[in-house]
Order: C-alpha cells, then sequence, then structure tokens
C-alpha cells in the first residue's frame, strides 16, 4: 500500500515539472514573437559594382560569323592539303593568302576605275597626247577641229559600230571643207546651209549625194546593212580624197 502511494506522489511531482517546463515555453515564444524584425534593403544599383568580367562566371560562345566560317573551311582545306601537323601555322600561311589576295583585288578595281577615267590610248580625257588632242564624245561635234576622225573612224569600225563611222565620216567632211573653205562651218547649219554655200558644182553634187546617204543612214530606224554601208563608205573616201 505505502508503494502504490509513493509512485501516486511521484507521478503528480514529474506532472508539475512538465507543466512548468511548458508555461516557461510558451512565455519564451511569446517574448521572441514580439520581438521586431528589420527589413533590410539593397543598395540602389548594386548590380552594376558586379557586372564587369571579374564576377562573370561563365564563359559565353564566341558568335561565329559567315566569314569565320569561311576562313575555317581554308584552314582544314590547306591543312589536308599540306598534311601540316600544326594549325598555328596553317592559318599564318592562310592570313597571309588572304592578305595577298585582297591587295591584288585592291589594285585590280583601282585599275579599272583608272581605265574608265581614261581612253584607249592611255591619256586623260580632253588630255594632250603625242599627235592630237582626244576630246570626249559629246563634244566631238561641237570641236571637229581638233578630232583626228581617221583614227576615230579606225576604232569604231574595229568594234563593229558601222553606222556611228558613217556619222564620223560625215563630221570629218565638213572638217576638211571648212579647212578648205568650201563652206562656214557652224554646229546649228543644217545639210542643205551647207549645199547653199558650196559654189564648187561638181562638189555641190557630190556633198549632196553623201547627204543623202548620212541622213538614211543615221537617222534611219532599220538595220544597216553590208551592201549600203560599203556604198556610203566608198562615196565618202573617193569625196574626202578629192579634196586633198
Amino acid at each position: 500500500m505505502n508503494k502504490i502511494v509513493l509512485l501516486f506522489l511521484s507521478f503528480i511531482t514529474l506532472m508539475g515539472f512538465a507543466q512548468n517546463d511548458s508555461l516557461s515555453m510558451a512565455i519564451t515564444e511569446n517574448k521572441i514573437d514580439t520581438i521586431a524584425i528589420e527589413e533590410l534593403q539593397f543598395e540602389t544599383g548594386f548590380k552594376e559594382k558586379y557586372s564587369d568580367d571579374a564576377f562573370i562566371y561563365e564563359a559565353k560562345a564566341k558568335k561565329v560569323n559567315a566569314w569565320d566560317r569561311f576562313k575555317e573551311s581554308l584552314f582544314d582545306f590547306f591543312e589536308r592539303i599540306f598534311n601540316s601537323s600544326s594549325r598555328e601555322n596553317t592559318e599564318n600561311v592562310v592570313e597571309i593568302i588572304l592578305k595577298v589576295l585582297a591587295a591584288a583585288l585592291l589594285i585590280f578595281v583601282i585599275y579599272l576605275i583608272v581605265k574608265a577615267i581614261m581612253n584607249g590610248e592611255g591619256t586623260w580625257v580632253f588630255g594632250k597626247s603625242s599627235d592630237k588632242k582626244v576630246i570626249n564624245y559629246e563634244e566631238i561635234e561641237k570641236n571637229i577641229h581638233l578630232v583626228d576622225f581617221e583614227k576615230l573612224i579606225k576604232a569604231t569600225l574595229k568594234n563593229g559600230e558601222n553606222r556611228l563611222a558613217i556619222r564620223y565620216y560625215y563630221l570629218w567632211l565638213l572638217k576638211i571643207m571648212s579647212a578648205k573653205q568650201f563652206i562656214e562651218w557652224d554646229v546649228e547649219k543644217t545639210n542643205s546651209d551647207y549645199l547653199y554655200e558650196i559654189n564648187n558644182t561638181a562638189i555641190k553634187n557630190q556633198f549632196e549625194y553623201v547627204s543623202y546617204l548620212y541622213n538614211y543612214i543615221w537617222y534611219g530606224e532599220f538595220e544597216l546593212d553590208e551592201v549600203t554601208f560599203i556604198k556610203a563608205k566608198k562615196a565618202f573616201d573617193n569625196l574626202i580624197n578629192s579634196l586633198g
């Protein structure tokens, strides 16, 4: 009986301690819950402090463009041809080849530009050559006394421009007739004006005929056949030769 009472008292004592511990914990939790929490804020623009390369830990892949792919294909090509074991040597060789090609291309472009500015005989437009002054095509009719029509006609015939050759024949004839004082040259005059000025009957008749051929060939909207061209060329040659 005493043992039962003793056990009962011990149980009650333990229950009291447990209640005291629970009460203490509740009080402590209430105190923690009542403590104010301070909210921290990041500084303005803090990201900029960490934007340089020292804070970038992920390597970015290099962008490869068409030119890079082209060079890589050249590297591989020459590496296979020369059976090179050094990639660096192959790249150096290809870089030298590309620079040489670029320089050659630049020289060729400059050559084309200079050739376009200069005429076929290697003299600048309106510049002086060894035996004549070269003038622009648009100025030929206004400056017939400065043109070497004989050379101009040969070059035109070589290019197969027969109709243009007949026009140059006509202007050449006017140049000679003006020099021989059969006519007075004026760019505004017509064939009829020149025909009226010619006093020599034989020259007048020949000039009338070649003027007809010139108008027919130069202003006619048709294909110039070889027979007509030879006929007109012969008539101009005969008249020019007769004028001496």
